[in-house]
């Protein structure tokens, strides 16, 4: 990142007693953006008087100098982690402007008389603003916003992909907050023209390959952590992810950070265990990263085991979100591009939170408003963005924690809130010796459960193409990317959807013996046909996009059929009953195929028959004067009805 700074005034001041002069000056800083500057504060200079005392935006940024009027100053840059230099150039008390940027190699062990007052920085402290909005605006009693795995591993993802997280840090944030932003409008937007069925073309079997998938992705990013390696790549495929950990066997690993990390995730995975074998115990695996975080962080600090390279939090700032309505991209390429990942990040989330909201209040018997869910969780994240917050949504096993402990409404939401300011404003110097190991052991144990074998078999026993579906979710996510295993999971969720709306089930239907009800007679074998009668049921509404298929599959079972009769030397056919009960809409396509139809069976001497034609259909019928052309005696009520009917006329 590249800055300039600009003289504004300076001012003189003599101390008289002591014979010294003061200047106080101050610049404006600006940050180099692509090709533009943009102003982010000002810095207030205080020199002559022993330290440089330097205010970024009237609150103390840190104190330099060596009390003899030395003009080197060190500074950090706006995320505090990377450090530089400035020199200014005095000439007769007047400043001019400059640019500065940050040295390879310069830091503040190398900066003299460095003493940190505190850092900038935008914290994402999503479970504070994010809940206090859904409690007053949602309807779910049991849903517990914050932070989510998959969604949070999606955006992580994508913007990685535009932007490098560590050399491009504020932009990286910036572009986060913009994500956020257009998230909560898609959400918004849905919820209000009412398209949530949308969220409904990710099958279940798409998301239980996809989830599984991205579990054991967030799993392999946590490797980085665990074994305490510091040069990792920013790929999430699980081929270049084992390539960078391996690399790094002999001179990357350290022994200290995988004992801390592997002892704390086995600990983390037994409480889970206890938690699912036992529920009285569902408080175990709840507590259980607490005491792990208290414990890890009390060892370290003891035994001072950042000295042997092992990875801390260090700093945390204090407080609660700033604001960050000004980081948001309204314009520039970043806008696009924001717009983008918030679209996608936010229908996953929706998904999420929307799933989870349906399955509790099925447990408890109560009605949840989807649409107002929708408007809730993009304003949540609307005003989450506007506070230093990314994407926010229902977590689950939050939500299984409020369960589990008897909430009954989303005032959980709001105690939740309070706990974490009181955590933000009175608890964070406390995590500065908390290793980085734990925190990917935490994330780890959390992701497992996200694999679910059961329902990835049941899928296999049940419906082979689902196993595609799932399979092919979790395939993509795994050695391709978050985006490519959504886009396989969507795509074969609408592959899945047009394969059954353009190749309806029809199937030939027969006599139960001794009753007047007809079935299919795949399904019941005892089934008998009716003699010169074939009757056909489509189990679909028939539409442009399966009206032909319909019309041709008729046609090929009544051929069958006749060839049947031709070789046994039976009665031909003599008349088609088409059984239309769950034909629930047809088409102007779908009439010309009846139509077709009607004129292929006179051809071959076979009337058609209509039963039970639903309300919708039999009024599309008389307008389109199809009714006529067929005859109002050719429609009938039931099968039985028309075989009644139509039997004792049959030609021996």
């Amino acid at each position: 990142m590249e800055y300039k700074v600009v003289q504004i005034y300076q001012v003189e001041t003599r101390d008289p007693e002591r014979g010294t002069c003061y200047y106080t000056s101050e610049v404006q800083v600006y940050a180099l953006e692509t090709v533009s500057w943009r102003s982010i504060g000002y810095i207030r200079l205080c020199f002559g008087c022993g330290n440089f005392g330097v205010y970024l935006n009237d609150k103390v940024h840190w104190l330099a100098g060596d009390g003899d009027g030395n003009e080197s100053i060190c500074f950090v840059d706006m995320q505090g982690e990377e450090w530089g230099q400035w020199i200014s150039d005095r000439q007769d008390d007047e400043y001019s402007s400059h640019t500065f940027s940050t040295a390879p190699g310069f830091n503040k062990e190398n900066c003299p008389n460095l003493r940190s007052l505190g850092v900038l920085g935008d914290h994402l402290y999503i479970s504070f603003v994010p809940p206090l909005v859904y409690a007053f605006m949602g309807s779910s009693r049991d849903i517990a916003i914050g932070p989510v795995a998959v969604v949070s591993l999606l955006l992580g993802s994508m913007l990685q992909q535009e932007l490098d997280p560590v050399k491009q840090k504020l932009e990286y944030q910036r572009l986060a907050f913009t994500a956020t932003f257009f998230a909560g409008v898609t959400q918004i937007l849905l919820g209000f023209l009412r398209l949530g069925f949308l969220i409904d073309f990710l099958s279940h079997a798409a998301i239980v390959g996809f989830m599984g998938g991205a579990a054991i992705t967030i799993s392999l990013q946590q490797l980085k952590g665990l074994l305490g390696i510091k040069k990792f790549t920013k790929k999430t495929d699980i081929v270049s992810v084992m390539r960078s950990v391996f690399a790094a066997v002999h001179h990357g690993w350290n022994w200290q950070t995988i004992v801390i990390g592997v002892s704390f995730l086995a600990f983390l995975l037994v409480a889970k265990y206890i938690g699912k074998k036992n529920k009285k115990y569902f408080w175990v695996p709840a507590i259980a990263p607490l005491i792990s975080v208290i414990l890890s962080t009390f060892f370290v600090f003891i035994f001072h085991a950042e000295k042997h390279d092992v990875q801390i939090v260090r700093h945390i700032d204090r407080g609660i979100n700033p604001p960050s309505v000004r980081e948001i991209y309204f314009s520039g390429e970043y806008l696009t591009k924001g717009f983008r990942i918030g679209a996608i990040a936010g229908l996953i989330a929706l998904t999420e939170a929307v799933a989870i909201g349906r399955t509790f209040a099925a447990m408890k018997d109560y009605q949840l408003d989807g649409n107002r869910e929708m408007v809730a969780l993009g304003t949540m994240n609307i005003v989450g963005s506007m506070t230093s917050c990314y994407v926010a949504t229902g977590s689950f096993s939050r939500s299984a924690v409020n369960y589990m402990a008897g909430c009954q409404t989303a005032v959980s939401n709001i105690v939740m809130s309070c706990v974490v300011l009181l955590t933000l404003e009175l608890i964070t110097p406390l995590f500065k010796y908390t290793p980085n190991a734990i925190l990917a052991s935490i994330i780890i144990s959390a992701v497992i459960g996200l694999i679910d074998i059961e329902a990835m078999t049941l899928l296999y026993k049940i419906d082979k193409f689902d196993f595609v579906a799932c399979m092919g979710a979790f395939l993509g996510v795994v050695f391709q990317s978050v985006e490519i295993g959504l886009l396989i999971a969507v795509a074969i969720s609408f592959a899945k959807i047009l394969l059954q709306v353009t190749r309806p089930r029809i199937a030939v239907l027969g006599k139960v013996p001794r009753t007047t009800v007809y079935r299919n007679i795949q399904q019941y074998p005892e089934a008998t046909k009716v003699p010169g009668i074939l009757i056909v049921r489509v189990d679909s509404a028939i539409y442009f996009s399966n009206s032909n298929y319909m019309r041709d599959r008729i046609l090929r079972w009544l051929t069958d059929e006749e060839e049947i009769l031709k070789e046994t030397n039976q009665q031909k056919i003599q008349y088609l009953i088409v059984e239309m009960s769950p034909v629930t809409d047809i088409d102007t396509s779908g009439i010309h195929a009846l139509e077709d139809l009607f004129k292929s069976l006179q051809k071959r001497n076979v009337e058609l028959v209509l039963a039970n034609p639903g309300t919708m259909v039999i009024d599309k019928l008389h307008a389109s004067a199809f009714a006529d052309m067929i005859g109002q005696d050719k429609i009938f009520l039931t099968v039985a009805d028309a075989v009644m009917t139509f039997a004792p006329k049959m030609e021996p």
